[in-house]
């Protein structure tokens, strides 16, 4: 199945529903089924956040650290010279999600930290559909 082309994230989705042994982020029928059920209005907020977690977690460390932050924001802003933030920009953005997010000051985001913010956060559960 190709991978959808809309979402910023279509990548790491791939990535992290493939369970294609080729390492080529192709996705099986079943792969697609399971991810569908992730994103259906019926999966419950810890298998949304978890799987958001994974996607954003670039590197597939475990944890959300500066550079995944980084890459999360081009995201969400879009590579284009008109959006792109300042180096000072991006700096102080990640200052403030770490400052919001990373309740142990250990300089990352890890799941449970993840989930604690979101969990606050209507549009997450809105848009993600997902049920608490």
């Amino acid at each position: 199945v190709p991978c959808p082309q809309a979402n910023p994230f279509q990548h790491r989705i791939c990535h992290v529903f493939s369970t294609s042994e080729a390492g080529d982020n192709s996705m099986s029928f079943e792969d697609f089924l399971d991810m569908l059920s992730v994103f259906s209005d019926s999966a419950t907020f810890d298998i949304k956040s978890h799987y958001a977690f994974r996607i954003f977690d670039f590197d597939n460390d475990g944890t959300l650290d500066r550079k995944d932050l980084e890459q999360l924001v081009n995201c969400l802003t879009g590579q284009g010279e008109e959006s792109r933030l300042s180096r000072a920009e991006m700096e102080q953005l990640i200052q403030n999600i770490l400052e919001e997010s990373d309740i142990d000051k250990d300089g990352t985001i890890n799941l449970s930290e993840f989930q604690h913010v979101v969990s606050r956060s209507p549009d997450f559960a809105r848009c993600g559909g997902a049920q608490q």
